[in-house]
């Protein structure tokens, strides 16, 4: 604002302090202090660098270090984040992601485009391309044994309520054919070292098989994902007919609650502690030799406190292991005690704050038939 004469700048603090524009519009980040002078929102830093990428729709201007014009301060008070949020945001699919400032940048850089440059929201009843039913094309896949990643043909179809993908693009059979239901799929750029890089994860044989795919395009990629997320909700709703549309949401795809690298030992915990990869997926902690293996070496099934779960800092009085990390963390089961070390204090304690989210749930009913298969395969 260096530069504004006084009445502007006035005015125009005025128009931030308001509670509506007291967070990102794009993203939910708390204190933007960016703005759009052609559509008139307020957002953040992150969010400002995705809007210069599209100059025809959007042109924004520091609120802190830019000159703001009377013009342009009444164009902000008479829009703001709620006035646009209602026109651009006006028909979103309950379906549909939209991304937080955790999320990665293929993410929010998608939703930003739709809402503004593509305007996928602003008539009811438009058909977006993830909403058919039906979704086929090339997605590059990374060879279970040989690290390779290869174009890949992959068929998701509602009317089967199932993903497929081809080793050749004739091929009759599929090389899997995997039901909606037990499909997760997460963004994971930095994991698959692709920006666009996503990670479709499902249940076989009640054991979690990754599969690593990317795409060149950012949004071929995320219109998969919500495409994925598209055939799910229609698939739930005709399983659980009388599921609230906000229920169902909340049963589609979701983030892992944490990724990391701890060391572990094993169940007579006198061997040495070695270096995996864990992921804790709600209620399953996996750990992996390394981060894009397809099948997991094993699995921890984590339940709530009023079942016999717990999480304690630190390792038991007497720990044989030989481990290099030295900040511990036991996980108390009913059967058995789980022992890890973290590398810092920071890791430690976020993992902490992991499974006490988890450990402080009350278990659902089926959550209760996975863990009577975890102790029955123990």
């Amino acid at each position: 604002m260096a530069g504004g004469n006084e009445r502007s700048m006035k005015a125009l603090k005025e128009v931030w302090k308001r509670a509506e524009n007291s967070f990102c519009a794009d993203c939910g980040k708390p204190d933007p202090d960016w703005a759009s002078s052609t559509l008139g929102v307020f957002i953040c830093l992150s969010c400002s660098g995705i809007h210069r990428n599209i100059p025809s729709i959007s042109k924004v201007k520091s609120l802190k270090m830019d000159y703001w014009d009377d013009a342009q301060v009444q164009f902000l008070a008479k829009h703001g984040n709620a006035v646009t949020k209602a026109i651009y945001e006006a028909h979103i699919p309950i379906y549909y992601y939209q991304p937080t400032y955790n999320d990665c940048q293929v993410l929010r850089e998608q939703w930003i485009r739709a809402k503004y440059e593509r305007q996928e929201f602003t008539e009811p009843g438009e058909q977006p391309p993830y909403s058919d039913g039906v979704k086929e094309g090339i997605l590059w896949k990374r060879g279970r044994d040989n690290g390779q990643f290869l174009p890949r043909k992959f068929l998701l179809s509602e009317r089967e309520g199932c993903l497929k993908y081809f080793t050749k693009q004739d091929a009759k059979e599929p090389k899997i054919n995997v039901k909606i239901d037990v499909i997760n799929a997460t963004f994971q750029p930095e994991k698959i070292g692709n920006p666009n890089g996503l990670q479709i994860t499902y249940l076989k044989d009640n054991k979690t098989r990754n599969i690593f795919v990317y795409h060149e395009s950012g949004k071929e990629v995320v219109d998969w994902f919500n495409a994925i997320r598209s055939v799910q909700f229609h698939y739930l709703k005709v399983a659980f007919p009388i599921a609230s549309d906000n229920e169902i949401k909340n049963r589609l795809t979701r983030n892992f609650l944490k990724e990391g690298y701890m060391e572990k030992t094993g169940p007579k915990q006198r061997e040495a502690f070695k270096k995996r990869w864990f992921t804790l997926d709600h209620r399953r902690l996996m750990y992996f030799k390394d981060p894009l293996d397809a099948f997991a070496k094993g699995e921890v099934f984590v339940g709530s406190g009023e079942n016999g779960y717990s999480v304690q800092k630190g390792l038991p009085s007497g720990t044989q292991g030989n481990f290099s990390w030295h900040y511990g963390i036991t996980i108390v089961t009913p059967d058995r005690e789980y022992l890890f070390t973290c590398e810092t204090e920071t890791d430690q304690l976020d993992w902490i704050r992991a499974f006490t989210s988890v450990i402080n749930q009350a278990m659902t009913p089926q959550e209760y038939a996975i863990e009577a298969y975890f102790k029955f395969k123990s």
